[in-house]
């Protein structure tokens, strides 16, 4: 390396969770809308905020309730205040265990890193 300290220096990781066919079924796409979702109240409002289509948006939706056993999202009929779409104790779950496994990813990637490429950083 042509650095001279591993401070200055960082991994990234991309992590995701796929089923036995190599399909996507949850990472950061997903985590993101979900979060949207919470804070918009509405799939529409959060694809906006992405930058994304309805269409797309309700397929990460779609894909999600199809592959996990417990809803993830709820319809709230009505309009104005009382209507929109909220999460469910079981996607908040969700979302904090896949940012705690992402960040404890990281983390181990970093330190091997340096480990590997610094080892006079590292010896005792």
């Amino acid at each position: 390396m042509d650095h001279k300290t591993a401070g200055s220096l960082h991994v990234r990781t991309k992590t995701w969770i796929e089923n036995d066919r190599q399909e996507l079924l949850f990472g950061k796409g997903k985590t993101e809308i979900l979060e949207l979702i919470e804070q918009e109240g509405s799939i529409a409002k959060a694809a906006e905020k992405m930058g994304m289509n309805y269409k797309k948006a309700w397929t990460h939706v779609k894909i999600l309730r199809e592959n996990i056993a417990d809803e993830l999202v709820v319809a709230q009929k009505g309009g104005g205040e009382t209507g929109g779409t909220v999460l469910t104790p079981k996607a908040g779950d969700l979302i904090q265990k896949y940012r705690r496994l992402q960040q404890e990813i990281e983390n181990f990637a970093n330190k091997r890193f340096r480990e590997l490429f610094y080892p006079e950083e590292h010896s005792g």
